[in-house]
């Protein structure tokens, strides 16, 4: 499955099934740009067991408000729509996954 690009308008769509990976993030910080490869990679480990979705805070302020993001890179592990699980600043992927491991 591939990483999806959330907004405001489609982030309820794109996390209300399953086991979702958030990641908020921005283009200038430095940490969210160390840990896009370790979603690609944990993304392909992953298949369709669970999905990874982005949302850029500085385009999507409403989102990242409505779930308190105050510093990037924040992850949070969604299921079925409801925050189970959060991590902020960057993660090696054996952590990410355990985070999804939990919820699978």
């Amino acid at each position: 499955m591939a990483i999806v690009n959330a907004t405001d308008q489609n982030f309820t769509e794109e996390t209300k099934h399953g086991v979702v990976l958030v990641d908020f993030w921005a283009p200038w910080c430095g940490p969210c740009k160390m840990i896009a490869p370790v979603l690609e990679e944990l993304d392909g480990d992953l298949g369709d067991k669970a999905k990874i979705v982005k949302v850029d805070v500085d385009e999507n302020q409403e989102t990242a408000g409505k779930f308190g993001v105050m510093s990037i890179p924040t992850l949070l592990v969604l299921k079925d729509g409801e925050v189970v699980d959060k991590a902020v600043g960057f993660q090696p992927k054996e952590a990410l996954a355990e985070l999804l491991n939990k919820q699978m």
